[in-house]
């Protein structure tokens, strides 16, 4: 599914503010793989996800997409294959314009200017009632006036109404309040369980990230220092977790940001 082979990114080469943030970098996601991504600041994990969507162009390695090279592709070409949602609820959608236009856009089938079939409508009337936020009856209501919890869902809901070939979340729930994170994050599950969704998932929650999904990774400068699925995952603690973090990287994970228990 999605193949990286040692890839590199420095940036500022050359400067006293140099920064490798992608070293040697490889993994390997098979078809329909949920991999939960841990590690502290710095780590280089949102500069994978941005190596991987096109933000930028590696330094050295290889992207493989469904075994085409996407190594080279622009980041708007690579939008129609990459599905991702940030971590401030405030992008991904937007926000003058309606709910129902956000997601006529987001299915490519007009928006705005463009006339919204019946079809259509009944589709995004059924898929905003599965989020269970009242969204159904608010269609025409601008998407700035949404709660940061609703703009979430809903651009959960727009990146995934036609299935991408990979879904990249960048800690998509650390600016919501814990109820509403808890509630995005079944939400999530869900819908990349029920549309066999290949999904990358960083979290700062240990232990969401080993009960989401099948596989975990942690990250350290930039490269990976544990991998670990199946029946070894379903025994792992989060002290577990930890400890693997320390052998790997050889120091302790700092946990200034990181919540060890949900």
């Amino acid at each position: 599914m999605l193949r990286i082979e040692n890839i590199s990114k420095t940036f500022n080469p050359g400067t006293v503010n140099a920064k490798q943030a992608l070293n040697n970098f490889s993994l390997h996601v098979r078809e329909e793989d949920f991999i939960t991504i841990v590690g502290a600041n710095g780590a280089g994990k949102s500069t994978l996800f941005n190596a991987v969507s096109g933000r930028f162009i590696t330094d050295s390695g290889r992207i493989f997409l469904k075994n085409k090279d996407i190594t080279l592709m622009p980041e708007h070409h690579r939008s129609r294959y990459i599905g991702r949602l940030f971590q401030d609820p405030m992008l991904g959608s937007a926000p003058g314009m309606t709910i129902e236009d956000n997601l006529a856009l987001a299915a490519g089938h007009g928006g705005w200017l463009s006339r919204i079939s019946r079809q259509d409508k009944e589709l995004f009337r059924e898929r905003l009632s599965l989020l269970r936020m009242g969204l159904e009856d608010r269609m025409h209501q601008p998407v700035g006036l949404l709660s940061g919890g609703q703009r979430q869902a809903l651009t959960l809901m727009m990146a995934t109404i036609n299935k991408p070939d990979i879904l990249l979340l960048d800690e998509h729930t650390a600016a919501l309040d814990p109820a509403t994170a808890e509630k995005v994050l079944e939400l999530t599950s869900s819908i990349v369980s029920d549309k066999h969704i290949t999904c990358l998932m960083i979290t700062h929650n240990m232990q969401s990230a080993l009960e989401l999904g099948n596989r975990t990774i942690m990250m350290d400068n930039g490269r990976v220092i544990y991998d670990v699925c199946g029946e070894e995952r379903n025994r792992l603690t989060v002290s577990d977790l930890l400890e693997r973090f320390k052998e790997g990287a050889g120091k302790a994970l700092d946990t200034d940001r990181i919540l060890l228990s949900t």
